[in-house]
């Protein structure tokens, strides 16, 4: 018998458990499998726990009966006579236990790490010009629905971006749900929009050749295709990546999708939330986690 407990971790984690265990309980699971299966299980779970915690307790043959393993910081699994116990730990044990990775070979190791990452990082920028993008629309649906903002930004170094943002000028009320989420109302495109054909021109010779990427980039792309063609002028064939598919791939188990969500499990800040051109900022910045984690080529 394996029983595990769950606290605080990501759900799809927990989806993922009831495949080979049944949850009895919100985060409780019991299950029978091989000590090799469970051994295994049991990695997946420290892999992808994420900010949570678990417990596992098994048969094995010793005193009580039972086995032990946990990924509680305030507790210890200790060994008394062949006895599992418990152990708890308060916080100045905690902050006093030693930390490693002190030593002059384990700082040059770390320079030395940061220095490669640094360096692939300035030999993509240099060498390959991307371009981050992202629009704001009054739905979902491109023909139907239209676009109210477009924002992009284009890395010129280490510390200089080239910004574009334009907001445009539409024929359509914006619904209330849309202004509420971004803070553009018809009186804002009204005042300081431009027409589609417009800022569609600008936007075509500010991304020139350069490669697109986005954040559930087809979305941005079907309206922008659809706008091309109805102000007739020439759908650009630019090289994109869409990072949607490449952070679902190597992000597994992570809550949701949503931008907001994985930006802050990478830790990026976004100071305006869909608003066009910072979203295309903060998009840029999680390429760029992405690339130095080893997780994207571009």
């Amino acid at each position: 018998m394996i029983v595990i407990t769950l606290t605080k971790v990501p759900a799809s984690l927990r989806g993922d458990l009831t495949k080979w265990y049944q949850e009895i309980q919100t985060g409780v699971y019991v299950g029978n499998l091989s000590a090799r299966i469970r051994d295994l299980l049991w990695d997946r779970v420290v892999k992808n726990i994420g900010n949570g915690e678990a417990t596992m307790v098994y048969n094995t043959n010793n005193e009580l009966g039972y086995q032990i393993k946990t990924t509680r910081k305030t507790y210890k699994v200790v060994d008394f006579d062949g006895i599992p116990l418990m152990m708890h730990i308060n916080s100045t044990a905690v902050s006093g236990f030693e930390k490693h990775g002190f030593s002059n070979a384990a700082k040059f190791h770390r320079a030395r790490m940061a220095t490669q990452k640094l360096e692939k990082r300035r030999v993509t920028k240099d060498n390959k010009q991307i371009v981050s993008l992202d629009i704001e629309t009054t739905g979902l649906i491109p023909g139907k629905d239209q676009i109210i903002s477009i924002g992009a930004v284009k890395q010129i170094n280490d510390k200089e971006c080239n910004s574009f943002y334009r907001l445009i000028k539409v024929d359509t009320v914006v619904p209330k749900a849309i202004t509420k989420l971004t803070g553009i109302t018809a009186q804002l495109l009204k005042e300081d929009g431009v027409t589609l054909d417009q800022a569609l021109r600008e936007l075509t010779e500010f991304v020139n050749s350069a490669t697109i990427i986005g954040y559930n980039l087809q979305f941005d792309l079907s309206f922008l295709m659809y706008g091309y063609r109805f102000v007739n002028l020439k759908e650009p064939d630019n090289k994109t990546l869409d990072l949607l598919p490449v952070v679902k791939k190597v992000e597994k188990f992570i809550d949701n999708y949503r931008l907001a969500t994985i930006l802050d499990f990478y830790n990026i800040k976004n100071s305006k939330p869909h608003n066009a051109l910072s979203d295309a900022k903060a998009t840029l910045q999680l390429l760029y986690k992405l690339m130095e984690n080893g997780k994207i080529k571009v």
